[in-house]
């Protein structure tokens, strides 16, 4: 059942991702085991990887191999910053996280949603911008 108003043929109809975006998915889709499976201590291999799908990783930067990533080419992480163990980085919009940041484990990051507003519901991509030396931490 759905709410009087909403649109939903509409919004199904809409054209959320470029046929770019839909191919780096795909082609991240196939790769995310080389992330995921890395040995936790390949924070190196991690961060060239996101580098390969787009991603502006700083120096030093520890990324844990069970935290997700969307889409890699919408990430920028500054020197000496964290992802923590299962975090999700739901960024279909760009998320740039400066550097010293840590971003714990379990936190949920979502540049993403749908205007409320609109009964077709459209997707909306709002950025994230998290400064430097910021701890963002989650109770889970």
């Amino acid at each position: 059942m759905t709410a009087p108003g909403l649109n939903i043929a509409a919004n199904r109809k809409a054209v959320k991702y470029t046929r770019l975006d839909l191919f780096r998915r795909v082609l991240w889709a196939v790769a995310t085991p080389l992330f995921r499976f890395s040995p936790r201590i390949c924070f190196g291999w991690r961060r060239l990887l996101l580098r390969l799908f787009g991603a502006t990783v700083g120096r030093n930067t520890h990324i844990y191999p069970s935290a997700v990533i969307h889409m890699p080419w919408n990430l920028t992480i500054g020197d000496d910053s964290s992802i923590g163990e299962w975090a999700l980085i739901y960024n279909l919009g760009p998320i740039t996280i400066g550097s010293k940041t840590t971003i714990s484990q379990r936190v949920h990051l979502c540049a993403g949603t749908h205007d409320y507003t609109d009964p077709a519901l459209p997707l909306l991509k709002p950025p994230i911008v998290i400064r430097d030396q910021a701890w963002i931490c989650a109770d889970a």
